[in-house]
């Protein structure tokens, strides 16, 4: 399973990847991770091997962490042709660099998988490669619907449209962090795209009971920080492990993504529902199409509609009312359930096992 980005930098494809890599495992599928890797050294450790560094790379509002050695590429094509395997997924097969000699000289069936939504340079400039790239591939799928237009405007050719994988069980059993009363959790990179400064400027409207924690780090951080320093009700967590995510989940009571665009699956609203939260999101598609009416939505970038809805929303949590009730957290929690891993995995199998079958590419031809 080929990731472009680094894996040990937190970004929702390498989370996918790595999740999705525990869910096949769990099938009974041997896996192997190859990626970049920030702080472990070149070459197979564990069920990963490493094939570099990571630079980051500005892509789609966000700052992608990539190799962009030729190098990478030549080692994962290597690893990849010299082991036993009889499969190789791409993830964002025209990200750079790592999946190019994969995709340009493996003898074994490809299958490909779409991440990204709305625009992209990328791909415009790579148009005849990238068409060629996308049709040696035995299988394609996408995330969304939104990824599957993107590839299919950039590239042509037809799409599964999957979804992206919540490991549910991670987060409805995790230990909850204490709070001393309604508690906001931000998920994400510090840029302008995923909204963090609108949500820093609607809490201020949110009444003093209420705690904000911010996690992840970013371009912004410092900037944000300064504006809004750390308080009682406002706490800057930095990049937390896996493992104090799911238990900042479990203790938080509303999840906000207030992200202004470029989403293209909504996985940290359905990852707040696993775990119990109310979830207060941005009205944009990618998050509408996660949401599934368990989530109050309000229109992206607007400080004062979001304001408003965090102020309901913490009175409702405060009275145990609304969507704070057992019933409703319920039915999100279900609704979560629906794109579980574990489903997930099990339909890459069927896929993986088409595509072996098959030999050739079997989408868009």
């Amino acid at each position: 399973m080929v990731c472009p980005y680094s894996v040990s930098r937190p970004g929702g494809v390498q989370g996918q990847v790595v999740g999705l890599a525990r869910a096949l495992r769990s099938l009974g599928l041997d896996v192997t991770v190859v990626a970049p890797d920030d702080k472990r050294p070149i070459g197979l450790d564990g069920d990963t091997y490493v094939v570099g560094r990571s630079t980051g790379l500005r892509s789609n509002g966000s700052v992608a962490p990539v190799a962009l050695s030729p190098f990478a590429a030549a080692r994962a094509e290597r690893f990849t042709a010299g082991g036993d395997f009889d499969i190789v997924h791409l993830h964002e097969p025209l990200a750079p660099v790592v999946g190019y000699g994969c995709v340009a000289r493996s003898p074994l069936p490809l299958v490909g998988t779409y991440h990204r939504s709305g625009d992209s340079t990328w791909y415009t400039l790579m148009a005849p490669v990238a068409r060629w790239a996308n049709a040696r591939l035995s299988a394609r799928t996408a995330v969304s619907e939104e990824a599957a237009a993107t590839a299919r405007a950039a590239m042509g050719g037809d799409y599964e449209v999957l979804f992206n994988g919540v490991e549910v069980q991670r987060f409805a059993s995790a230990e909850p962090t204490p709070t001393d009363g309604p508690t906001v959790l931000f998920l994400g990179r510090h840029e302008t795209r995923k909204g963090l400064e609108v949500l820093l400027d609607a809490f201020a409207q949110v009444p003093e009971t209420a705690t904000l924690w911010v996690a992840g780090d970013g371009p912004s951080t410092e900037g944000l920080r300064r504006r809004h320093p750390s308080s009682a009700r406002l706490q800057w967590l930095g990049v937390l492990s896996d493992e104090e995510v799911a238990r900042r989940l479990a203790g938080a009571h509303i999840l906000c993504a207030p992200s202004r665009r470029g989403e293209s699956f909504g996985m940290v609203l359905l990852e707040g529902m696993a775990a119990r939260c109310v979830v207060v999101a941005s009205d944009i598609p990618g998050y509408r199409d996660a949401a599934g009416g368990h989530a109050i939505l309000v229109p992206p970038g607007d400080v004062k509609a979001l304001a408003k809805a965090l102020v309901e929303t913490v009175a409702q949590v405060s009275l145990g009312t609304g969507r704070s009730t057992d019933a409703a957290l319920n039915g999100a929690s279900a609704h979560a359930a629906d794109w579980s891993m574990g489903r997930l995995a099990t339909r890459y199998a069927e896929i993986y096992q088409e595509a072996v079958g098959s030999g050739s590419p079997r989408a868009g031809q």
